[in-house]
């Protein structure tokens, strides 16, 4: 078993876009195995897709809560899924120049959450979904949490195409968005509508961390108690307080001074106009 030991531990090197990327197209490819098997034996549908594919009806979901996270990982056809995977790993990686892994996870469960919320809600309230019969898979909602979340934190950073030339992030958030409005009523409702809903959770969660609170440890509060820690006792030797002295630490306002000067020189020159130190600062940053 040295093969699987060593694929394995391929993968754990990875970075954690790449395993998202990894995880998808596996979940992809054993989709279309159960759909071969289903043909063979003639069952009728898709084990996989029946069971973790989000519906638009309430109290189904409270008999299968996991689809509000599952769906997200399923993919209906192979451009759907080369499109979202190809979009994740670009902005995905940039993405992790200015945030850490544990953020970038944030983003993405939370805005297939949030999508998946506004799927359902839509297709039960508004009148001109409610007669249609539908289900919901894709990570789009998640990408776009991603997207619009680095968007919404450096909008001047500017992204070069080929036979383009460069393009603000703020102008292709922009764009997605209005694409996913407009496209609503040509077909896939459902679909562009928890993109949208994945869209405001990046922007609203990007809000939140640029007015300097950790939106991460505020999540993972809601599900873990604090431990209290034992009392110490402290003795303090008054010579050598006096004779020691210590390097000031930064303190948070001053560290995000900092890093808003070195993101307004990123907007204006590029990232490459960095200097080591300024890339190594924004880097340790990001890993805190």
């Amino acid at each position: 078993m040295n093969w699987f030991s060593n694929i394995y531990q391929n993968y754990l090197q990875r970075t954690i876009v790449e395993k998202i990327i990894i995880l998808n197209v596996l979940i992809f490819v054993m989709t279309y195995l159960f759909n071969t098997l289903s043909f063979l034996f003639n069952v009728d549908g898709n084990f996989i897709m029946t069971w973790f594919s989000l519906k638009p009806d309430f109290e189904l979901l409270l008999y299968r809560p996991w689809t509000i996270i599952t769906y997200g990982f399923l993919h209906a056809g192979f451009f759907h899924i080369l499109f979202n995977m190809m979009v994740l790993y670009y902005f995905g990686n940039l993405f992790l120049d200015f945030f850490n892994s544990r953020q970038f996870l944030a983003y993405l469960i939370l805005g297939i959450i949030s999508g998946g919320l506004v799927y359902i809600l839509s297709y039960n309230f508004l009148p001109g979904l409610q007669t249609q019969q539908t289900l919901l898979v894709g990570a789009s909602a998640g990408v776009m949490a991603v997207v619009i979340g680095i968007s919404s934190h450096i909008p001047h950073y500017s992204l070069r195409f080929r036979f383009i030339g460069n393009i603000k992030l703020l102008y292709i958030a922009v764009a997605l968005v209005v694409l996913d409005v407009v496209q609503i009523p040509a077909g896939n409702a459902g679909g562009h509508l928890a993109h949208l809903g994945g869209s405001l959770l990046g922007f609203l969660m990007t809000r939140y961390f640029n007015q300097g609170k950790n939106f991460v440890d505020w999540f993972e509060s809601l599900f873990v108690k604090n431990k209290k820690q034992p009392l110490k006792t402290v003795y303090k030797n008054s010579k050598q307080s006096k004779q020691t002295k210590y390097p000031r630490k930064e303190s948070k306002s001053e560290e995000q001074m900092r890093i808003d000067s070195i993101l307004d020189k990123i907007s204006k020159s590029g990232y490459d106009t960095l200097t080591k130190e300024e890339k190594d600062y924004l880097f340790k940053a990001g890993k805190k």
